[in-house]
This record gives C-alpha cells, sequence and structure tokens, in this order.
C-alpha cells in the first residue's frame, strides 16, 4: 500500500507534539546545546527540574517527554543564546515565533491532558523573558496552582513510600510556583494564589538540592535559592498586608520590619554579604537575590511612609525622615544597576524583577513633586536625580548588552523623566527662587497618575 503521510512525518501526532518538531527544526543540530544552556544557566540557580533523569530520559526516550514541557524550555532559554560559546557562533532563531509555538503548545497539552508536567511546563513560561503577556502569565499561573493543588503538591511528601528523587522534584515544583505566585503577584499587582496556612512543605534546604558529595559551586548556588525562598516568605507577610482590606485592623508594620530582619540573620556569611554589602554577585544569582531585597525593602519602606501620611503633617520631620529612607533604599537599587557587569547581565533573572523599576521611578517622581515646593528644590532633587540615572543606566545595558529586564521600565517611563526635567527651569531662576513651582508642572500630584498606569505600581493600586 502507497503511505498518504510524506516519509519521516508521524501519524496522529497531537498539536503540542507539532509545535514541539517545529521548534526543533529551527533549532537543529543545536537542541542539546540549548538543553545545556538551561541548565548552567536557570536550572542550577532556580531548581525545578531533575537534570540527571532529564538528560537520561531525553537521550533514551525523547518520546516520553512532555512537548509542552520541552518546547518552554527551548524557549525559556532563548534569552541566554549569546551567553553560550556554542550557540553564539549561530545565528539566534526568531525569539517571539519560538514562543509563540511554545504557548500553543502549552495550552493545548493544558486541555488535553494536564499533570505535572505541564506545570513544569507553565513555570518555564511564566519565568520566560522578556514578559509581553501579564493577563497570559496570570491565567497560565493559576491553572498550574489549581492543579498543583489537585495533585496534592501542597503536601510535604517526606514520609510518603517513594523515592527520593520523586520528592524532591515535587517540592522543587512546589518551591517554584510558590515564588512565582508571590514575586508575580507584587509585579502584577493581583492578590496571590497560594496561602501559606494551607501547605505544609518543607523550606528547602541544602539536603534537597545537592547531593552529599555536590561541588562547593552546586551548594553555592543552591544556598541563594534557598535565601530566595526565605525572602518570598517575608514578601508574602507584605503581601497579606496589602491586600487586606478589612477595615479597623492595625496598621502597625513592626513585625514586617522583624521578620525581614530576622530572614537577613539568618543566612550564613556568604549570602550575607550579597544582601547587606552587594558584594560576591559574580555568584550566580546572587544579583537577582541582592534586588528582590531590595525591592521588599523599597515596599516596607514605602508602607511606613504611606501608613504616616495619615498620622503627620507634610512639614512634619518624621515624615521627611520616611522619604529619606526610602529614597536611600532607592539609590541602592540605583548603585546595584549601574555596578551590574556582562556577566552579571547574562545571569538568571527573575522576570517579575522588570518591575521593581518602573514602580520605583514612579515613586522617585512622586517623592519630588510631594517634597519640593521651588522650582529650585525640584532641580536640585534627589530623587529625580536618581530616577534619570536609573533610567540611564537601563538604557545603557538594554544598547550594550540588549538586557531586557530595563524594557518596561524605559517605555512606560523614560519620556516622562524627561519631560519632568524638561518643565524644571534652571538658567532662569532668581536669586531668591521665589519662582511660582505651579508655572511650570502639574498643579497636582496626583495628575502624574496619567502617567502611571496603576498597573506598573501594586502599592499605589492595592492602597
Amino acid at each position: 500500500m502507497v503511505q498518504k503521510r510524506p516519509l519521516g512525518m508521524a501519524v496522529n501526532r497531537s498539536a503540542s507534539a507539532e509545535k514541539l518538531e517545529m521548534i526543533e527544526r529551527l533549532l537543529e543540530p543545536l537542541e542539546a546545546d540549548v538543553i545545556d544552556v538551561y541548565f548552567n544557566k536557570v536550572n542550577s540557580s532556580f531548581p525545578l527540574l531533575d537534570e540527571t533523569s532529564f538528560r537520561r530520559q531525553f537521550l533514551e526516550n525523547k518520546d516520553r517527554i512532555s512537548p509542552a514541557l520541552l518546547a518552554c524550555l527551548y524557549a525559556h532559554s532563548m534569552t541566554f543564546w549569546e551567553s553560550s560559546p556554542v550557540l553564539c557562533r549561530h545565528r539566534c532563531p526568531d525569539k517571539r515565533f519560538i514562543w509563540n509555538l511554545a504557548n500553543e503548545a502549552t495550552y493545548s497539552e493544558l486541555h488535553v491532558s494536564p499533570g505535572m508536567s505541564i506545570i513544569e511546563a507553565i513555570l518555564l513560561n511564566v519565568g520566560g523573558r522578556p514578559t509581553t503577556s501579564l493577563i497570559g502569565n496570570g491565567v497560565l499561573l493559576g491553572s498550574a496552582v489549581a492543579m498543583a493543588h489537585s495533585l496534592g503538591l501542597h503536601h510535604n511528601p517526606i514520609p510518603w513510600e517513594i523515592p527520593d528523587s520523586e520528592k524532591f522534584l515535587r517540592m522543587k515544583i512546589w518551591w517554584a510556583l510558590w515564588v512565582h505566585d508571590k514575586w508575580t503577584s507584587l509585579a502584577h499587582g493581583t492578590p496571590p494564589h497560594i496561602s501559606r496556612t494551607q501547605f505544609n512543605v518543607p523550606k528547602p534546604t541544602l539536603g534537597h538540592l545537592c547531593q552529599p558529595d555536590s561541588t562547593a559551586d552546586k551548594k553555592q548556588k543552591a544556598s541563594v535559592f534557598v535565601a530566595l525562598v526565605g525572602l518570598t516568605e517575608v514578601l508574602d507577610l507584605t503581601l497579606r498586608r496589602i491586600y487586606h482590606f478589612e477595615p479597623g485592623e492595625p496598621r502597625n508594620t513592626t513585625h514586617l520590619e522583624l521578620a525581614l530582619n530576622n530572614w537577613v540573620d539568618s543566612l550564613d556569611d556568604e549570602i550575607r554579604r550579597i544582601i547587606i554589602r552587594g558584594t560576591n554577585l559574580e555568584v550566580p544569582g546572587a544579583a537577582n537575590l541582592r534586588l528582590t531585597y531590595l525591592t521588599v525593602r523599597l515596599l516596607l519602606e514605602r508602607i511606613k511612609l504611606e501608613a504616616d501620611k495619615q498620622l503627620y503633617d507634610a512639614e512634619d520631620n518624621r515624615l521627611l525622615n520616611r522619604y529619606l529612607q526610602a529614597r536611600r533604599t532607592s539609590e541602592e537599587m540605583l548603585i546595584l544597576t549601574q555596578e551590574l557587569q556582562p556577566a552579571q547581565l547574562t545571569d538568571f533573572w527573575l522576570p517579575s524583577c522588570a518591575f521593581a523599576f518602573p514602580a520605583t521611578v514612579s515613586f522617585l517622581l512622586r517623592c519630588a513633586l510631594e517634597t519640593e515646593n521651588s522650582p529650585a528644590g525640584l532641580a536640585q532633587s534627589s530623587s529625580l536625580r536618581i530616577a534619570s540615572n536609573l533610567i540611564s543606566a537601563l538604557r545603557s545595558h538594554k544598547e550594550k548588552n540588549s538586557w531586557d529586564l530595563g524594557d518596561i521600565c524605559l517605555a512606560q517611563h523614560a519620556e516622562i523623566v524627561e519631560k519632568v526635567l524638561a518643565m524644571v527651569p534652571t538658567d532662569d531662576l532668581g536669586l531668591d527662587g521665589s519662582l511660582d513651582l505651579q508655572d511650570f508642572i502639574m498643579p497636582d500630584v496626583s495628575v502624574i497618575d496619567q502617567f502611571f498606569p496603576s498597573l506598573w505600581d501594586p502599592l499605589q493600586s492595592a492602597w
């Protein structure tokens, strides 16, 4: 009988498998090198897959790997194409086209055969860069949380009579889901899906992530991830405060500050240097950890500032001190961004970190407009200077190293920062600086909201 299909075409292939085949045709013969990039750059800093078992199955029985999982792994790794000594010698395929194929494979498999693999695929999808679909990511993440609960991933598997490899895999998936849920909540300005009182999965330890004979380098990377999960617990406490709408509740923030300080004290010396001094950033994942720490610190400062605004007058020294403390944290974020080297820019970053920059710039401009009441004061405002320098640093990283984490901030805020700077008169001021600031900038600070959609500033939208 004559075959109706061309040679090499499988019969009854799923839609997700067809999308994967298209991706692999674009990548061949470099698929193995793309997988190497994923495990070297991403999985080592944010463990989700078991490298040994995945590589063995990829070589021996590739058809048993979820097509959606493999498609999202390929798409996720595209960000690091130029950092690979092998891949950089070849032309990089169209990243957006590959991401679109991976998305189609994910939605198809989510509908047809949801399971553990599709949760991993969704986590790779949501954790991919650059971030271009907030609603799509939110839908996928909510689906992953629902499936995780259905499959019992929120239960502690340690006492179960299953292989240790399966126990650790289940816990890795849950930790990754927990981290993405909280940081996506902060980035998107939406309440998180997971409640801390509804799961009993133990916190990650080096024993869960490393073998006894693991190298010091691998243990160091695992320590950074353990610290990130601990910091996410502090963020969770803060998110409960932001999204708690019960009237009459106490607004004290002492327990939030104590939680952050206790977390810092619990770290070992090497990780503490990353957090407190901003050193050792050459450790994979360290720069991401430092930025997330500063993001949580600035969030706490802003919460305290908003609470004090309801208690004190604008000229009260206690309120002015709050502004200074928050601005100092913003400046630390600026210094970190300016000092990032190409090795750190091509390292692992949570995609939700991209939203820390627009929120910071928005806050700095509010500080400048709320605390200065003369053109001379605004012209010399430290807040405005920090915002402008942060925009410049992000633009420089974009132009020199194609760093995408600054794209949202540049698109949403670069123009308005330039407009505010252009509105500030520097040459026509009188000696006494007595010109009315209202002649040069918006008459009401609230007018600036038209330039800053609440989507980019979760605290403003949720408060």
